[in-house]
């Protein structure tokens, strides 16, 4: 059973359908090439995408560019 200590070590992440990743902050987030990007927002959307200027961070450009259902 989880403790309260527990709780606080963990940070909550949202995985959206059609969207970022959303973490619950303050994060740093290390990229691939090793850029430390650090953030102290309550909430953070990381780009899953890649579509971002702003990469890793969401700047909603994934809603510019919709997936086609197959119908």
């Amino acid at each position: 059973m989880a403790t309260e200590s527990d709780a606080a070590r963990y940070r909550r992440v949202t995985l959206t359908r059609e969207g970022p990743a959303l973490i619950e902050g303050p994060v740093e987030v290390v990229t691939d090439d090793g850029t430390v990007v650090r953030s102290d927002r309550f909430v953070v959307a990381l780009c899953l995408c890649r579509r971002s200027r702003t990469y890793p961070l969401c700047d909603t450009s994934h809603r510019k560019r919709r997936r086609r259902t197959e119908t």
